[in-house]
């Protein structure tokens, strides 16, 4: 039987949209701040500040892309919108749309905002985003191939980031609620809060939550707070979980807890909803 040398080489492209919100976004060795663009009013211009923390130089193309959110708080890429979903991307101009940094470099993005007066009522949401493009071996560093039957997989690691670009155009609409409040135990340790943010109106909502406990006898202590948590449009619901700090100090069988979703500690403090679970 003749043999035949098969080399086959396969780039798999991880790709990792992070929404994690921070007042600082990170992925990989990639800096954005900040962590959101918003459009409303008569502001029409906003700069965003790329920095590179690692020790190579490093690529970033621009792009802006379509992203669903799901009731239970997770993204999915779209080409076409959800009933009452308005896309921001034919009223969104930014540049460069390719960004090189050297190490501890820093450089900035212009987003603006065009066409405006055509817009009606609510809110358009787009997503940009900064995929970094892959480092190319110099000619030469190839792996010389095999003489044999094997199969030769390279994994090519892709790293991005997505940030909201919302452009709102008239009275600003909308509530939020939270319901179906509830606490379970990890382990039989360690807590976790479970609740549903439930939103009307034409806008998205965006803000931290905070979870207190009141003991029987009246003393609060804080015990978690999780951070620039949305809920962007059409959706009206979204369900919310998090791990509640235990230290020894709070006892989770007794009192009561009050969750409170508040607009983000950067911004003009609101509060946007309160609930409270009364523990046994």
């Amino acid at each position: 039987m003749r043999k035949y040398s098969l080399r086959h080489l396969f780039t798999l492209q991880l790709i990792c949209l992070l929404l994690t919100p921070y007042s600082l976004k990170a992925q990989g060795d990639l800096l954005i701040t900040p962590r959101r663009v918003v459009f409303e009013g008569n502001k029409r211009s906003m700069d965003l500040s790329l920095a590179n923390i690692g020790k190579d130089t490093a690529t970033y193309n621009i792009s802006l892309v379509q992203i669903r959110m799901t009731e239970d708080g997770g993204f999915e890429t779209i080409t076409e919108p959800d009933e009452s979903q308005k896309f921001a991307t034919p009223y969104i101009r930014f540049f460069p749309r390719t960004v090189t940094l050297n190490p501890d470099e820093v450089q900035t993005v212009k987003i603006q905002a065009i066409r405006t007066g055509e817009l009606a009522p609510g809110e358009y949401r787009s997503h940009l985003y900064f995929r970094a493009t892959p480092k190319e071996k110099p000619l030469g560093d190839e792996t010389p191939a095999q003489q044999d039957q094997t199969i030769s997989i390279k994994l090519v690691p892709v790293f991005g980031i997505t940030i909201p670009v919302i452009i709102r155009q008239g009275v600003p609409t909308a509530n939020v609620t939270l319901t179906d409040l509830a606490l379970t135990f990890e382990n039989d340790t360690l807590p976790r809060i479970a609740f549903v943010f439930n939103r009307s109106g034409e806008y998205s909502v965006y803000g931290d939550v905070a979870v207190d406990h009141v003991s029987p006898g009246g003393k609060v202590t804080r015990a978690g707070v999780a951070r620039g948590v949305a809920v962007y449009t059409p959706n009206t619901i979204r369900r919310f979980s998090f791990n509640l700090m235990n230290n020894g100090e709070v006892d989770f069988r007794s009192g009561k807890l009050i969750v409170t979703f508040s607009a983000p500690s950067d911004v003009k403090q609101e509060k946007f909803a309160e609930a409270i679970l009364n523990l046994q």
